[in-house]
């Protein structure tokens, strides 16, 4: 009989948590974000073909502090995907598998995805201050 008190499969709880693994669930988090949010766009565009009272109410709602978190979560997803599937397709052929580089690039995809974001954003930021 077998013993219940040890998982069945891998399981979280008994890995220790390490950059690669939380690169490859923020992947696919990342992705699924980036599914949920082109309903964000589609309504903007939905709200710009209905006339200007609509789209006067996504942009307000878009402007708002909700938002904004929204989308530069929404612009981080974006990056973080580019970023780290640009990895995968490295490691695809055949490079980065050693474990110092596997640690690298995974580090590399967080860094260059939260910098590619602050630099979007601190230029629409100041777009939005030159009007």
């Amino acid at each position: 009989m077998a013993d219940t008190q040890r998982p069945l499969s891998p399981h979280l709880s008994v890995y220790k948590w390490q950059v690669q693994m939380v690169t490859s669930i923020l992947h696919r988090a990342t992705g699924m974000a980036l599914a949920v949010g082109l309903l964000l766009a589609a309504w903007g565009l939905v709200a710009l073909a209905g006339g200007e009272e609509r789209f006067g109410h996504f942009t307000a709602f878009v402007g708002s502090p909700v938002g904004i978190i929204l989308l530069v979560g929404w612009s981080w997803s974006l990056f973080y995907h580019l970023c780290n599937g640009i990895r995968h397709l490295v490691q695809d052929g055949g490079y980065g598998y050693e474990i110092v580089q596997f640690v690298r690039s995974s580090w590399a995809s967080i860094v260059l995805s939260l910098l590619l974001t602050a630099a979007v954003w601190a230029y629409v930021l100041t777009l939005g201050a030159a009007a």
